[in-house]
This record gives structure tokens, C-alpha cells and sequence, in this order.
């Protein structure tokens, strides 16, 4: 049998240039199949191309989207930091506050010389209970398990602190204990305030700020001493400041003394009732008198250095019942 053929002629404008191409129809069919397959080949790869162009500007807004949101979590973070800060601060200044006006102590005198004692079966310091009241981190993992590549991390049995990673999981940990703080903190405060409120008069004569303006050069306890380079106990707390700078009182009360002591130089004393008593050595000049009644933030004296003294400073000191105690649970401004 003959094979079938195809002959294709090309002609041109010049005589005598005219060519034949004869084609057997296996070949032609043959070249269909292997266009239709190239053809076939380039519209896949074109519709992968358009796929990729997508795909990459589907990343590209995931990227940016990515970069916002960690901006966004470090503004929560940054947030955050700056209310644990003040969580603490609080904390710290009702406990000072309930240390100086006796509120949950029974002897005030020991609280304020040796700090508060926690009471029968009390592990934590005020403040504190019902931290372990709040649930596990179990109890919120199935709400935020959309944003979480791994469970979060049980506060309760410390994993927090064991965590380095800066993620949902322990941000949503330190949130939740936030919470509870804050919580706490609004009852506690609440609770002092009306029993504070209650105790107007005792809180009226209770040393509470700073009595000069100026800085701490030395604190209470053990030091070596600025003459004989020796340890010594140092009863109160020295406050460097320009000479003449005013002293005020730090609260309510009587002058119960005014004179010259060895080593204080130009000393007053101030009896604020309930035992406790603050003194106040070094003074350039004295404008209050013995048994003169004075009044909180009222001037009672001027920065100085009589007596034995290295340079012009104040020497604070509070005493209950006549034992020192450390002057900076007196001062509530710092």
C-alpha cells in the first residue's frame, strides 16, 4: 500500500525559483502532536508563572502584614513592662504604707524595726494572696490555641521563668497574671484606704516624706565610720544638701527637744505620739522651740554641719520606743 504524502510547492516573484516539499502525512501528524503537546507544555507553564506572581505578592503582603504585627506586639510588650513596673511600685508602696501606719500588725514597734512578720500558715508577703487561685494555662490554651505554635507554659509550676522565647504564649501568661495583680492590688488598696480612713489621726502624725530636699550619701545599718574607717552602726540615714536648705517635718507633733549634742551638733527631736520619735542632727540654725507644737511640711530647722560631721547634711533618724528603725520606710516620695 502507498503511503500517503503531501507536497507543498513555494514559489517566489522570480522566474524559474520554485521549490517542492513532499511530507508524508505520519510526519505531519507527527509534527501536530509534538506542537499541541509543546503548546500544552507552555500554557502550564505560563499558568505556573502567574501562580508564582501571585503567590509572591501574596507573600510580600504577609511579610509586611508579619512586620506590623511584631511592631504591634512590641508596642503590647513595652505596654506591658511599663504596668508590671507600676504593679510593683504599688505593691511596694502599700506595703510601706501598711508597714508605717500598723494596718494587719499587731505589735507596731517590731513591724517597723524588723519588718512585717507573716502571720500563721502565710507563705506569701500582702499583697500576694490568691496568685495561686488563678487557673492554669490549660484553661486559656483552647481560646488562643489559633495563635500558638506550642502550648503555653503553666505559670503555676515556674515554666515562666524558664522561657527565653519572647512569644504569644508567655506575653498572654504575663497578661493574665497582670490581670490577677491588678485585681488584687484594687481590693488591697481599697481595704487600706478605708481602714487608713478610719485611722486619720494616727496617719496625721506618722513620718511619711522625705524631710529635706537633697541626696541619700549614706543609709541605715553597719557602715565604716567617716573618721576612724571602722564598722560602725549608722542609726539613721544622711541627706547631702547646700547649706541652709530648708527641714521640714515629716508629719505631726511636739518638739521635744532642742540643743547641742557631741558628735550630732545642733540637734532637734520631734515626738509624734504612739511611741515614735524623729531626730534630725547637723543643722546650721534651729527656728522652733522645746514643746512647740508643728505641723507636717512645717520648717523646723536648715541644713549644716555642727558637730561631727564631714561636710552639710542632714542626719534623719526615727525611733520607736526609742529603738532605731530604718528612715526609709518613712518615706513614702522616693
Amino acid at each position: 500500500m502507498e503511503k500517503k504524502t503531501y507536497t507543498f510547492l513555494v514559489t517566489t516573484n522570480r522566474r524559474g525559483q520554485t521549490q517542492s516539499f513532499t511530507i508524508s502525512a505520519a510526519w505531519i501528524k507527527a509534527g501536530l502532536f509534538l506542537g499541541l503537546v509543546f503548546s500544552l507544555i507552555m500554557v502550564a507553564a505560563a499558568v505556573d508563572y502567574v501562580g508564582l506572581l501571585l503567590q509572591s505578592s501574596e507573600n510580600k503582603r504577609l511579610k509586611a502584614e508579619n512586620v506590623y504585627l511584631k511592631r504591634q506586639f512590641q508596642v503590647v510588650e513595652t505596654k506591658l513592662n511599663s504596668l508590671e513596673g507600676a504593679l510593683e511600685r504599688v505593691q511596694n508602696f502599700s506595703k510601706k504604707l501598711k508597714l508605717i501606719t500598723n494596718v494587719g500588725e499587731e505589735d507596731r514597734s517590731l513591724s517597723l524595726a524588723i519588718g512585717p512578720m507573716p502571720k500563721a500558715g502565710q507563705n506569701l508577703p500582702a499583697g500576694q494572696q490568691g496568685l495561686e487561685e488563678r487557673g492554669p494555662a490549660s484553661e486559656f490554651l483552647i481560646r488562643d490555641s489559633v495563635f500558638m505554635q506550642r502550648p503555653p507554659l503553666d505559670e503555676m509550676r515556674g515554666e515562666l521563668s524558664l522561657q527565653g522565647a519572647r512569644d504569644y504564649a508567655s506575653l498572654s501568661i504575663r497578661i493574665d497574671r497582670a490581670v490577677q495583680d491588678t485585681q488584687l492590688k484594687e481590693q488591697g488598696i481599697l481595704q487600706l484606704w478605708e481602714t487608713l480612713s478610719e485611722r486619720q489621726s494616727l496617719l496625721n502624725v506618722t513620718p511619711s516624706i522625705k524631710p529635706t530636699r537633697g541626696w541619700f550619701t549614706s543609709r541605715f545599718g553597719y557602715r565604716l565610720d567617716p573618721f576612724t574607717r571602722r564598722p560602725v552602726m549608722h542609726h539613721g540615714i544622711d541627706i547631702a544638701a547646700p547649706p541652709g536648705t530648708p527641714i521640714i517635718a515629716p508629719a505631726d507633733g511636739v518638739v521635744s527637744y532642742v540643743g547641742f549634742e557631741a558628735g550630732y551638733g545642733k540637734l532637734v527631736s520631734i515626738d509624734h505620739g504612739y511611741g515614735v520619735v524623729t531626730r534630725y542632727a547637723h543643722n546650721s540654725r534651729i527656728f522652733v522651740e522645746r514643746g512647740q507644737r508643728v505641723s507636717r511640711r512645717d520648717v523646723i530647722a536648715a541644713v549644716g554641719s555642727t558637730g561631727r560631721s564631714s561636710g552639710p547634711h542632714l542626719h534623719y533618724e526615727v525611733r520607736i520606743h526609742g529603738v532605731p528603725v530604718d528612715p526609709m520606710n518613712y518615706i513614702l516620695d522616693e
